[in-house]
């Protein structure tokens, strides 16, 4: 069976995007703002895919 991770961390957002780690964190600030999360609350691929408008295949394709 396949395990497939569903939380993203700045690492991947950053090996996806090509920006800087500082702005991966950034986002991901900017992300648990926007789905109303609290601080100690992850973030989701998927969550990630609709903030971004980068399609889960795409993401997939760098996360596994």
């Amino acid at each position: 069976m396949l395990k497939r991770r569903c939380i993203i961390c700045a690492k991947d957002i950053q090996m996806i995007t090509g920006k800087s780690e500082r702005y991966a964190h950034y986002l991901i600030q900017k992300m648990k703002a926007f789905f109303k999360k609290e601080n100690h609350q992850f973030i989701t691929v998927r969550e990630f895919s609709e903030f971004s408008g980068i399609t889960l295949e795409e993401i997939r394709e760098y996360l596994y």
